[in-house]
């Protein structure tokens, strides 16, 4: 039997249109497992499910608003009826840049309704059915969850809370098996960057695009697929012993750029 095998799970993964989440589906679907995508993005939902299909692999999408309980309820408990759930990775996320002053209101209330109460909407939905057989929860946290970066304060509060959160859930579900972690990645190198450095920097997309890739320790930025590798280990039986941890995927910027 190989290493790393999600043979005969269930994984639920959250906002797997693109970047991270997309690779994580990807790489589930080549272990075995059979990957629930939800996601609001019903086009590019759709087509990252055929993608995986079309590889020999197993998926099913789930239009998704994470946001909203009622829906997400109502998804995990269909999927449940079908198969024991194993594995929620929370992916889903949106982000703001932009320091205390550059944070509006409706900024802080967009934020909070995707990355922290789709996180929390996430886990409330799956638990109930991982209480019998355990399971597996993993969170997209970020460094801005534990380190200052400038002008990220909506973002960074709403990623402290998912570090949070993680550490509570995994400290009360100890005794029903369910394991919860979270991983801090740094700079990713996914289309919301290309996008970003488009609008931000026209003409200028591949100097600023270096300058970016500096501020890594390491010089350059992670590939979604990196973070997949972390997140496949994590949610396989491998990780057995490993629950309540924050996993920095940082290229050193924790540690290393003091």
């Amino acid at each position: 039997m190989s290493i790393f095998s999600l043979k005969g799970k269930t994984a639920l993964v959250t906002g797997a249109a693109s970047g991270i989440g997309k690779a994580i589906a990807q790489k589930f679907a080549t272990q075995g497992a059979e990957v629930h995508i939800l996601e609001f993005n019903a086009e590019s939902g759709q087509k990252v499910v055929e993608e995986i299909m079309n590889e020999g692999g197993k998926a099913k999408f789930h239009a998704c608003d994470v946001s909203d309980q009622p829906q997400v309820l109502g998804i995990v408990s269909k999927i449940a009826e079908e198969s024991q759930i194993n594995i929620l990775v929370n992916n889903a996320g949106v982000a703001h840049i932009g320091n205390i002053e550059g944070a509006e209101e409706a900024d802080l209330d967009r934020l909070y309704q995707v990355n922290i109460k789709g996180v929390y909407n996430g886990m409330r939905a799956v638990i109930p059915f991982m209480k019998d057989k355990g399971g597996v929860i993993l969170n997209m946290a970020s460094v801005a969850s534990s380190v200052g970066i400038s002008d990220r304060f909506a973002y960074s509060m709403t990623k402290g809370a998912v570090l949070t959160m993680t550490y509570s859930v995994a400290k009360d579900y100890l005794d029903f098996g369910i394991r919860c972690n979270s991983i801090s990645p740094g700079r990713i190198h996914t289309p919301f960057v290309d996008g970003y450095l488009a609008k931000n920097y026209p003409g200028r997309e591949k100097e600023m695009f270096e300058r970016l890739s500096k501020t890594q320790p390491i010089g350059r930025m992670g590939m979604p697929e990196e973070v997949a590798n972390l997140a496949l280990y994590l949610c396989s039986d491998e990780a057995s012993f490993a629950t309540g941890t924050d996993f920095p995927l940082d290229g050193g910027f924790i540690k290393l750029n003091g």
